[in-house]
């Protein structure tokens, strides 16, 4: 049965007169969230207090929407696992890769990697010394740098500024076939479009849920452990409820089976509802069409902001099979520019130094927005409507 976004819309709770430009940074409210959150809180929380661990199972949380995620990235069932954040996802999996490769201390990226996770690779090259090191180079060189001294390759496969998509089968091939192991950040994929981390032969796999996800800001993170590496990888950070049996309260650490080892600390129950109700909108739609329908939209944006608005340059690739899910145009007033686009109801965001970032996820986003976007963006172009210095003002978040 085709997937209806009509109906798909009506499942999330958006603001009126707004835009909503800005899904890839943090998703909408579904409405289903609320009263699941409200429910747990008052029902379970409220009602069962501490034995809502063992009646509401709330301890299973992180197993059981961890393969519901799994299903969206391709995962087998049992290897994906959720909680804390993804800067410490990144960093249990670059950590493990790196043990599992004695005698190489590279860990390979680019340059349109998103810093925390650069930032994640360069503390644990630090801790580790001993000629670790964190070499990074053009998205578009990194294939090339792949060689004999690369233990990790760790990848976004969305570029966060340009949108630019990463072709995750030809690189892991790449880094398997030079004895490298792979890490994949699916921050910017997961929920835009299909992902096939066991067709692809990815090792590990990482993400965040409050972007296409719409957990909710400060979602928890989620990581994938191939099969093959389930009862090998050694977490560094190694959690109380990572351990074989936590509740034995053993004074030393050992690993439970499987990904379950990932588990570091207390779930967050609360954030866990907003996300397993926010899935639920996913049992409506097919991936594939998603993916088709965004492509119309971020297509449909691109002539139409390029035939309105010339002094805009686009970054994205125009090539859609090389993009994800936003379209990123260029221009040295971009933070004013989107300060007063959002004046104007239309939200995106900014990403330094130039970049002015729109999402595109067909679930709530419709045609007739994107046209009424463009119309909005031409007259901040046209009547240099950004050119105010409040509209210069940089807040905290851009």
């Amino acid at each position: 049965m085709p997937t209806d976004f009509d109906a798909t819309r009506a499942l999330f709770d958006l603001p009126e007169g707004v835009i909503y430009l800005d899904g890839n940074s943090l998703g909408p409210l579904p409405r289903a969230a609320s009263a699941r959150v409200g429910q747990v809180m008052t029902q379970e929380w409220g009602k069962m207090v501490i034995t809502g661990w063992n009646r509401a199972g709330w301890m299973e949380m992180p197993s059981r929407i961890g393969d519901r995620i799994g299903q969206l990235i391709g995962a087998e069932p049992g290897h994906v696992v959720l909680g804390d954040t993804l800067s410490i996802k990144v960093y249990q999996a670059l950590a493990s890769a790196l043990e599992m490769m004695p005698g190489r201390r590279v860990i390979l990226s680019d340059t349109g990697n998103f810093p925390t996770d650069l930032y994640m690779a360069e503390g644990l090259c630090r801790t580790l010394g001993d000629g670790y090191e964190l070499r990074t180079v053009p998205p578009a060189d990194v294939e090339e740098a792949i060689d004999g001294s690369v233990a990790v390759l760790m990848l976004t496969e969305v570029d966060y500024r340009t949108g630019r998509r990463h072709d995750m089968a030809a690189l892991t091939r790449r880094a398997h076939a030079a004895g490298a192991l792979v890490v994949w950040d699916l921050a910017h994929s997961a929920g835009a479009f299909a992902v096939d981390v066991a067709g692809t032969g990815a090792d590990f796999a990482v993400g965040c849920t409050y972007k296409y996800l719409n957990a909710g800001p400060g979602g928890p993170a989620f990581i994938y452990v191939a099969p093959r590496h389930a009862e090998t990888a050694r977490p560094a950070l190694s959690g109380w409820l990572g351990h074989e049996e936590p509740f034995a309260f053993d004074l030393t650490y050992r690993p439970a089976r499987g990904v379950e080892r990932m588990r570091v600390g207390t779930p967050p129950v609360l954030q866990m509802a907003a996300l397993e109700a926010a899935l639920d909108v996913w049992d409506h739609v097919d991936m594939g069409e998603v993916r088709a329908r965004s492509l119309e939209l971020q297509d449909r944006f691109i002539s139409g902001v390029e035939a309105a608005c010339p002094d805009l340059e686009l970054a994205t690739p125009r090539d859609p099979a090389e993009r994800g899910s936003q379209v990123s145009f260029r221009h040295p007033e971009g933070y004013a520019i989107m300060q007063a686009l959002i004046a104007r109801g239309v939200i995106g965001d900014f990403r330094a130094p130039d970049i002015l970032r729109f999402g595109f996820t067909p679930l709530y986003l419709r045609a007739q927005d994107v046209d009424a976007a463009i119309a909005h963006l031409a007259a901040v172009m046209d009547g240099r409507e950004w050119d105010r210095p409040d509209y210069r003002t940089r807040a905290r978040v851009t």
